[in-house]
């Protein structure tokens, strides 16, 4: 139950930092000599953080799921949205295998955090102050380009989005707030593959207290990181993520040589 308490709080508070959550979990994994507890555990840590942005925007899916079909505004919100999850889709689909197969070494890991956060630092320099109903579909589509990138541990799924948000010229709190939203219909799609494993390989009673531990465990450490990187991005820069990130990635290096 320890090893599912840490891996559950350390997947919530980074699936919405710039910081990369399956990075984390490889690199916990590893440290601690921590076997795969499994894909039950994994459905448990997507919902967990799924319910934590659904509840945090609670007010702005609401307000989609509402008027999404008489206001132009929340339609085209709303399109935007399916614009950045489509190369995800296909991507994550083709090479989903691949990537878990082959790149998940620690040294990936390092390598990814290292570089995407340099690149996250120059984006932040970008003087943007596009808000979200300004982004475009052009935008939309660049960021879930870049998302696809995230399928590789050490990326970041938020990082990447937050990245070419920046490069989009949205400002810090936009591009925060629609990589948060973004991660719904993502994680909504990896918990139902996950799910449908499950299912398939009759693993439904897998579903037990560990698995609703875990889910509440990554529901409040996501909730946590959300409200903390909302407030963050108002007044303050990206700076300390990369400065974490480089350190970290350095230190692993260090480690594994």
């Amino acid at each position: 139950m320890f090893e599912v308490f840490v891996l559950s709080l350390v997947q919530g508070i980074t699936e919405f930092l710039p910081i990369s959550s399956s990075g984390h979990l490889i690199l916990a994994r590893f440290l601690f000599g921590w076997q795969d507890t499994g894909m039950a555990l994994d459905v448990g840590l997507h919902v967990g953080t799924l319910l934590a942005v659904l509840i945090y925007f609670s007010k702005d899916f609401l307000y989609l799921a509402l008027h999404f079909w008489k206001e132009k505004k929340a339609l085209s919100f709303l399109l935007r949205l399916i614009v950045a999850t489509l190369p995800i889709a296909v991507v994550g689909f083709i090479f989903k295998d691949v990537i878990e197969n082959e790149m998940r070494g620690p040294q990936v890991v390092a390598f990814c955090l290292i570089f995407f956060g340099i690149i996250l630092y120059w984006a932040d320099k970008q003087k943007g102050m596009k808000s979200m109903d300004e982004m475009t579909y052009k935008d939309a589509f660049f960021i879930g380009l870049a998302q696809c990138l995230a399928i590789v541990p050490g990326v970041s799924r938020s990082g990447i989005t937050m990245t070419m948000a920046r490069f989009c010229k949205m400002r810090r709190s936009a591009a925060a707030r629609f990589s948060m939203m973004l991660s719904v219909p993502t994680i909504t799609g990896a918990a139902l593959l996950q799910f449908a494993e499950l299912y398939s390989y009759g693993q439904l009673d897998k579903l037990n207290g560990t698995f609703y531990f875990g889910l509440f465990c990554s529901f409040v450490g996501g909730l946590s990181a959300i409200y903390f990187l909302m407030k963050w991005v108002q007044n303050r820069s990206f700076l300390p993520f990369t400065v974490y990130r480089v350190a970290l990635g350095l230190l692993i290096l260090y480690l594994c040589a």
